[in-house]
This record gives structure tokens, sequence and C-alpha cells, in this order.
């Protein structure tokens, strides 16, 4: 298998991965992505995972239908969404919240080095090759 074929499939998986994320902020996972909107947020914690959840249907659908000389330009948005985001899995460890079976500090802790490994994903599936 080659080098465009092995990013096509990780970039339409992480679209995918995003869709379905999203779709979980909106209906069956809600509550537990709550549990990851920081206190500071100057809205509600539901409005937050709403927003969060339609951004993610539409970064996840871009990801996948874009046109090949968009692509890279969808992957710094989506590696610039993944670190958007990293200030909510850092307050589910730091005020000790559980959710998505993240019920202990350790498990929470090593979530948050999964984090790069999504923007690596993002940037390295949509790189010109």
């Amino acid at each position: 298998m080659d080098k465009s074929h092995m990013q096509k499939i990780a970039r339409v998986g992480l679209g995918a991965f995003l869709v379905v994320a999203g779709i979980g902020h909106l209906t069956f996972a809600r509550k537990e992505f709550q549990a990851q909107v920081p206190d500071w947020v100057p809205i509600s914690k539901d409005d937050t995972v709403v927003y969060s959840g339609f951004a993610e249907i539409a970064l996840g659908a871009t990801l996948i239908f874009a046109p090949a000389k968009q692509r890279s330009n969808v992957g710094k948005i989506a590696a610039a969404f993944f670190a958007a985001v990293f200030p909510g899995n850092i307050a589910q460890y730091k005020d000790h919240r559980d959710g998505f079976g993240l019920d202990t500090d350790g498990k929470r802790l090593a979530r948050l080095f999964f984090q790069p490994i999504l923007v690596a994903w993002a940037l390295k599936s949509t790189c010109k090759s």
C-alpha cells in the first residue's frame, strides 16, 4: 500500500472519528463531554458541548470531503481544534472529573498524552505528499 493510500485512510478515519464524536456531543455522550468543560468557560457547559459537537461534525466532514488542494489547510485547522480543546482535558484531570471511563487520576493523566497524537494525526494525514 502506497503512502497516499495510507494517508487517505488516516484522513478519512480521523474525519469519521470526529463526526461520530460530534454526534456524541449532541446525543449519547453529552454528559460525558460536559465533564471536560472547564469552569472558566464563559458559556454553559451544555452550550459548549453542543457548539463543539457541531464544530466536530463540520470539521470531520471537511476532512473527509475536502478537495486535495485544501486538505493541508483543513489538517492545520483540525490540529488547532485539538490544541484548543486540550485545556478541557487538563481541567478534567485537575478537577478530578469522571467521564468516558476516566475515573482515576492515572487514567485522566494518561489521556493527556493522546492529544498530541491527534494533532500529529491531523497534520500527517493531510500534508502534501
